[in-house]
């Protein structure tokens, strides 16, 4: 028991999180022991009863049976390791290095466009949009040449496979699913042109992107700021390799010949006492 429970702490937190909440929500589910009514988001009773929970609930409400587990792999990879290639760099782990709380932060405002662009179709689970979200921006973040198997039939660039998750919606489950995969697609794609888009990986607004302090906190982040010694850096600078900022010093300048003294030029000074000009 010791070595599971060791084995998962080895996962990263948010990746943790993710997945033990798809199982909390979607087993019991699956298992008829709570009723699906429960957990799909009905804006009316948030709203109007304030059953505040289906918010939460409705990221993690997955199908049943093989779909599912098809569903919660999925979420794993994209999260942690590679949908296609089991050595390519993870999302949490290489993008997010020691800032777990600035992927809860990323992730956090992704879900809340999810909702907002979700409304006006009246969608109840909003546990595929985000799947596609992230399978987007991991998509992007992979390595060139990176390829996904589709159930072990179809290998495909892993940049194109959310596409190919919203034509099997649309296949699979009609019009409606398929308009939730797009949702994911449209947030996905936001998601990475805001942080990552920009030139050198920098998007115009990653700045944005960092987590509050609070959140830092609860991540056990570093949350102290950087020495410096002279001009700050702005709030956006890259972090530095190491170490402290320093000025250069003054200039040293060649003594006169004869002069009795080296080193700065001090400038002619004044006496001390009443000034006469």
């Amino acid at each position: 028991m010791a070595e599971i429970i060791a084995e998962l702490l080895k996962i990263p937190p948010v990746t943790r999180f993710l997945c033990a909440s798809s199982l909390a929500v979607s087993v019991p589910v699956n298992l008829g022991v709570v009723s699906a009514y429960k957990v799909v988001i009905i804006w009316e009773l948030v709203t109007k009863k304030w059953e505040i929970w289906r918010v939460f609930t409705s990221f993690f409400l997955g199908g049943s049976g093989i779909a599912y587990l098809f569903d919660l792999m999925m979420l794993y990879n994209c999260l942690l390791s590679s949908i296609a290639s089991r050595n390519s760099n993870t999302l949490e782990e290489t993008h997010f290095t020691g800032r777990s709380a600035d992927y809860a932060w990323q992730l956090l405002v992704a879900s809340s466009g999810i909702l907002a662009l979700s409304y006006p179709l009246r969608s109840v689970v909003n546990a595929h949009p985000l799947l596609i979200t992230l399978a987007y921006v991991y998509g992007q973040l992979a390595p060139p040449g990176t390829t996904s198997s589709i159930m072990g039939l179809i290998t495909i660039p892993v940049v194109y496979y959310p596409y190919m998750m919203v034509v099997m919606d649309l296949l699979i489950s009609g019009t409606s699913t398929a308009a939730g995969g797009v949702v994911g697609l449209v947030v996905g794609h936001l998601w990475y042109w805001a942080i990552f888009g920009g030139e050198g990986g920098r998007g115009p607004f990653q700045a944005r992107g960092r987590a509050p302090g609070w959140l830092k906190r609860l991540f056990g982040d570093a949350t102290a700021p950087r020495p410096f010694v002279g001009r700050r850096e702005p709030e956006d600078a890259p972090e530095p390799l190491g170490g402290v900022h320093v000025m250069p010093p003054r200039e040293r300048t060649a003594a006169a010949p004869g002069s009795a003294t080296t080193g700065y030029q001090w400038g002619e000074g004044r006496r001390l006492g009443n000034y006469v000009p």
